[in-house]
């Protein structure tokens, strides 16, 4: 065997090695969820037809031609008996595409599906796509919802400048996807979610408007727009359902994480929120629910974070962050929450839909006070106390 293919032999072991390692659940959590000790997805886990020229020919050092820096940012679906996940890859060269990676079981031996996502332009092509949400809606249709990212034209002395749509797509086996025009909306949509169900005959969306591409302005939280057409969905009117609030974990931004999940007693929702520290922005992970016959009346909301970023999670490309698009609830009642760290690497936590459903009607909201989360505390002390 030459040297090269040796080397290369060496590449695929490896490779094959990390894909089938086990993920073993971490014991002894705070009894909503558990986590697990491996990341599900990271950069290395892509597929090495991708990253490698494997003609000796044409590199005969073999080196990495395309480098992918990240895996992050993932909606998620069960397909049949196996659990999807629609990827955000990020290149070295800074450019996010979608690909389909698999597990037989949701927590460990997750697998690329071959080739990435042929993702079809608008008329104005997006300089990057990300953060898809998958919806598996009643329509019949599978949709994805992700942000469409453009340079400011108005602006060209500045490259940073940019501007966020709403792109949507919709699919019947995730593999072709048709195209529709960007959600127009007078603000802009980094962070938009389809939700499952019609709501009085129309398409029902969270938004989270912002003044600009990174701060909100006078966005006031997550908001909720009922569309028409979704082949040319226009908001015209939008309503804040869950808003920021001052010294809290959702100061500066809070956004619907996947689509809610349904369950008797209400929709569940996860969202993230974020607040400004002396590191910079602090991602974090909440809870809500919202009531059957009206999905933006608030009936629960435990106060604070649900996960936070523990031990490595809180380095790589963008500190301090846990973000999730994608949860799956089993026909078992067991839910999977895919979580990304740090803008780099994917996570998995798993809970139960009626352990949720628990902590969130049972667990304290957030008085907006020292004053009042002592005074929880204190009546908690009590409580336990007197048994």
């Amino acid at each position: 065997m030459s040297i090269f293919n040796s080397k290369l032999k060496e590449i695929k072991d490896r490779h094959e090695s990390l894909l089938s390692m086990p993920n073993h659940m971490i014991e002894n959590g705070n009894g909503i969820y558990e986590r697990y000790t491996n990341p599900i997805l990271t950069a290395e886990h892509t597929p090495l037809e991708w990253r490698y020229d494997m003609d000796e020919k044409t590199n005969p050092f073999l080196m990495q031609r395309i480098m992918i820096n990240a895996t992050l940012n993932a909606g998620a679906m069960k397909w049949g008996d196996k659990y999807l996940l629609v990827v955000r890859v990020e290149g070295a060269d800074r450019k996010s595409f979608f690909a389909v990676a698999e597990s037989p079981n949701g927590v460990d031996n997750f697998r690329f599906w071959e080739k990435p996502i042929t993702m079809p332009d608008t008329e104005t092509p997006a300089t990057n796509i990300y953060d898809m949400r998958l919806t598996q809606h009643e329509d019949g249709y599978i949709y994805g919802v992700f942000c469409a990212e453009r340079h400011d034209d108005s602006q060209p002395g500045d490259l940073s400048a940019a501007t966020a749509t709403a792109g949507i797509a919709r699919t019947k086996d995730l593999k072709t996807w048709e195209r529709l025009p960007d959600l127009i909306s007078p603000s802009q949509q980094r962070n938009v979610v389809l939700h499952p169900e019609f709501v009085d005959g129309k398409y029902a969306f969270y938004t989270r408007p912002q003044d600009g591409f990174i701060d909100t302005g006078s966005g006031g939280g997550i908001g909720w727009a009922l569309v028409d057409d979704i082949t040319h969905a226009v908001v015209r009117e939008e309503k804040i359902i869950n808003a920021r609030h001052y010294h809290t974990i959702m100061e500066q931004k809070n956004g619907e994480g996947p689509h809610p999940i349904k369950t008797p007693q209400g929709w569940l929702h996860l969202a993230h929120g974020v607040r400004g520290c002396a590191s910079g922005l602090r991602y974090v992970l909440y809870m809500y629910m919202t009531a059957l016959d009206d999905p933006t009346r608030v009936i629960a909301q435990p106060g604070g974070y649900l996960l936070v970023p523990e031990g490595g999670e809180y380095i790589g490309d963008v500190m301090n962050v846990v973000f999730s698009n994608g949860w799956i609830a089993d026909e078992d009642g067991r839910v999977f929450i895919y979580y990304a760290s740090s803008d780099t690497r994917m996570h998995v936590a798993t809970s139960t839909v009626e352990k949720l459903v628990d902590y969130c009607l049972h667990t304290p909201q957030d008085g907006f006070t020292t004053a009042a989360s002592v005074e929880t505390i204190k009546k908690l002390i009590a409580k336990n106390r007197s048994l």
